[in-house]
């Protein structure tokens, strides 16, 4: 972490069990480490943050730093008097709650910290670990580390996530009573995977009201579950669908949100083709954290059934991707990409990409054809030929 060295904090956010511990404690191995989790230490922290600080004068490694929030502005503290002395000190924090995290590190560290996030393996990462999967095999496994280097059961862990984590985190952040409804509500979201977000659809279905189906989908972005993919909608005089489309951080927790047990089951699935979606737009949003940088992502749909799955905003034009599961490509895959350069003319790059579910790459009139396994070197080639990419 090279920005350690130009900034006093640098707060790292990720799912639970995403690897930020793993990752900070071997890029900092000399570094003190606090996990706020152990009770006693967390109790410490509460009731004297200064003397817990005080331990540590050159900095530490600080994991789960939501569990207590008000140390950051202890933190402040420190590091202000530290630079005004003109002295060197360190802060790795680190945490799994997005928003509750942000809120307090933005009230009190602004200026003073870089912000990552990082997301469970990408598929370049496990190729490179020689680890690489048939396509199914990882749509039902997902990417956390622990399944791909502990080759455990993956209902098992899966199982273990929801109660272990999900559950705890959910509660941490809301006083939430009714659990059974809750998981129903979050198999439900699973169910809809790749699609526009429809409140009161999802409401009804889990038979709550409004209000609160917008309030655990809130808590399942700030925990790192669901991911919301934003419409882009720009400067256009159209009449274009302004909700989110909905997806999971790690396609492997959908697949057993959804009951998907075996790569059999897995294959014939009705929503194996919106899992393959998911998997898509996540590890291309794992290429711009890995990066350091923002997500850049949208999708585009119109009341006229124009249609794109993915979008790429830079500082140039709209770089345009269909995804589609199959592994056979055929002309109608282009259609849609083909419209939206008419339909958005001036904002859309003329060429653009088609992901699918084959292995094969190559060239289809101005459009790239690229396999699921080379999404990571094709969003490489994008950077290296556009002048900016975000």
């Amino acid at each position: 972490m090279n920005l350690a060295v130009n900034f006093p904090v640098v707060t790292l956010t990720g799912p639970r069990q995403s690897g930020k511990t793993t990752l900070c404690r071997s890029v900092f191995p000399d570094m003190p480490y606090l996990n706020l989790e152990a009770p006693d230490l967390r109790a410490l922290a509460n009731s004297d943050p200064r003397g817990l600080l005080s331990r540590v004068p050159e900095g530490a490694i600080f994991d789960e730093i939501q569990r207590v929030p008000a140390l950051v502005s202890y933190i402040q503290t420190i590091v202000d008097e530290v630079q005004w002395q003109k002295k060197k000190v360190t802060y790795i924090l680190t945490g799994s709650q997005q928003f509750e995290v942000s809120q307090s590190v933005n009230q009190s560290l602004a200026g003073r910290t870089a912000l990552l996030k990082l997301l469970p393996l990408s598929i370049h990462e496990l190729s490179l670990s020689g680890r690489s999967m048939p396509l199914d095999e990882l749509l039902l496994s997902g990417f956390y580390p622990k399944i791909h280097n502990e080759k455990v059961n993956v209902s098992q862990i899966m199982g273990d996530y929801m109660e272990t984590y999900i559950e705890r985190d959910i509660r941490q952040l809301s006083e939430l009573r009714d659990l059974a409804s809750f998981e129903k509500f979050v198999r439900l979201c699973a169910g809809r995977t790749g699609q526009v977000i429809n409140m009161n659809s999802l409401a009804g279905d889990a038979g709550i009201s409004h209000n609160t189906a917008k309030a655990w989908l809130s808590l399942l972005e700030a925990s790192y579950v669901i991911f919301m993919l934003r419409p882009w909608y720009g400067n256009v005089s159209k009449r274009l669908i302004k909700s989110p489309k909905l997806y999971f951080y790690d396609v492997g927790l959908a697949a057993y949100l959804l009951g998907i047990q075996s790569v059999q089951q897995m294959s014939r699935d009705p929503l194996r083709g919106s899992l393959f979606e998911n998997m898509v737009v996540i590890e291309s949003l794992k290429f711009r954290y890995n990066q350091g940088k923002r997500s850049n992502l949208y999708y585009y749909r119109d009341a006229h059934g124009h249609e794109v799955d993915l979008l790429l905003d830079t500082d140039d034009k709209l770089y345009p991707i269909e995804v589609k599961s199959g592994a056979t490509v055929v002309n109608d895959y282009f259609t849609s990409i083909q419209k939206l350069s008419g339909v958005l003319e001036g904002y859309v790059r003329h060429d653009g990409a088609l992901i699918y579910g084959g292995v094969e790459d190559y060239r289809y009139k101005n459009f790239s054809v690229i396999p699921f396994a080379g999404i990571h070197q094709h969003l490489v080639s994008i950077c290296e030929t556009m002048q900016s990419f975000g």
